[in-house]
């Protein structure tokens, strides 16, 4: 068997446009973050997030659609304009707690959205972005990068994540979590992600998350799960 029961229902929720849990790791963020493919994310699915979750609502790209479509990180960006503004260097993201490096990319809206930022603004935003990903990954010849600012402006409020190059070698966070499940669903590489954060202004026990899970019967997965299915995915590739 390539994962476990959980993981396997997992995968099959994904297909079917549900969300799942995922709890990165104690001793890490120690968050469990809302999943949705991005491909099949709905106005009814931002609600949700912003809803029951609370946190910031980001979409990840994977090192494929990184490529294809010229993503950078956003480090990279304020890194590059540090002769203009030197403030920026100032602002070096070194001292992250629980991380090496901050996988944050741009923000992007798609510009058929008005003010980018409801339900249906931000739902077109990121299920066109998936598409796009969708076609940019099969092509060689710069398309995806020429079709990108056609069909998208910056800065919006959709914010992308970007993998690491070797995804869960290296970093083990919800961007590289989220985006394993959906390449292991054989879906677009690119997952739709939110905190959930509880009433008292912090993230949400995960006792309490799994809790939800049972109350709106999602799967609820660690991390350490999805880390291992992946690992056996990645030998059987």
């Amino acid at each position: 068997m390539m994962a476990s029961d959980a993981v396997m229902r997992a995968l099959t929720a994904l297909r079917e446009g549900r969300f799942v849990l995922v709890y990165d790791a104690d001793g890490r963020e120690e968050e469990t973050d809302m999943v949705i493919a991005s491909e099949f994310v709905t106005s009814a699915a931002v609600r949700a997030m912003r809803r029951d979750a609370g946190g910031l609502v980001c979409t990840t790209a994977d090192p494929r659609i990184r490529e294809s479509l010229g993503l950078p990180f956003l480090t990279e960006v304020f890194s590059g304009m540090s002769e203009t503004y030197p403030v920026m260097k100032g602002l070096t993201p070194n001292d992250i707690p629980y991380d090496v490096k901050s996988a944050f990319g741009i923000t992007i809206n798609h510009r058929k959205t008005f003010t980018g930022i409801t339900d249906d603004d931000r739902s077109l935003t990121i299920k066109e972005f998936a598409e796009l990903a969708r076609s940019a990954i099969k092509q060689e010849d710069g398309w995806g990068k020429r079709e990108l600012g056609k069909h998208f402006r910056a800065p919006g409020h959709v914010h992308l994540l970007n993998t690491t190059d070797k995804i869960l070698e290296t970093r083990f966070g919800h961007t590289e979590l989220s985006t394993a499940l959906v390449i292991m669903a054989g879906l677009v590489p690119s997952a739709t992600v939110c905190e959930m954060m509880g009433d008292d202004g912090k993230a949400l026990p995960k006792d309490a998350a799994r809790d939800y899970a049972g109350k709106h019967g999602l799967v609820y997965l660690e991390g350490v799960d999805v880390i291992r299915a992946w690992k056996e995915y990645q030998r059987k590739r």
